[in-house]
């Protein structure tokens, strides 16, 4: 299993209408190729994470566009450009 590990920061207030639209691509989220679990996290500053558990070590090309389109919702929320990091997942563990 695999780790995309994307950082963000919002603009302030955005909070709620960015949850908003969130919320409004679940499906499209989810119905990425090999994903198996989607957090995201933030910070009352507006930084924020998210945390993408996937099959797939890496993105193809069409997945990329994908993501890139997904992240194009945010754009007005956005302080600056996100920044993603891929990861191998040592443990997945729950309680």
């Amino acid at each position: 299993m695999y780790a995309r590990i994307t950082s963000y920061k919002m603009k302030p207030g955005s909070r709620a209408g960015a949850t908003e639209v969130m919320n409004g691509l679940r499906g499209n989220i989810l119905g990425l190729p090999g994903m198996v679990r989607f957090i995201n996290v933030m910070q009352d500053d507006g930084s924020g994470l998210v945390i993408a558990l996937t099959t797939q070590e890496t993105m193809d090309e069409e997945t990329t566009e994908k993501v890139a389109q997904l992240w194009s919702n945010f754009a007005e929320f956005l302080e600056a450009p996100v920044e993603r990091q891929d990861y191998h997942v040592l443990a997945d563990w729950s309680a």
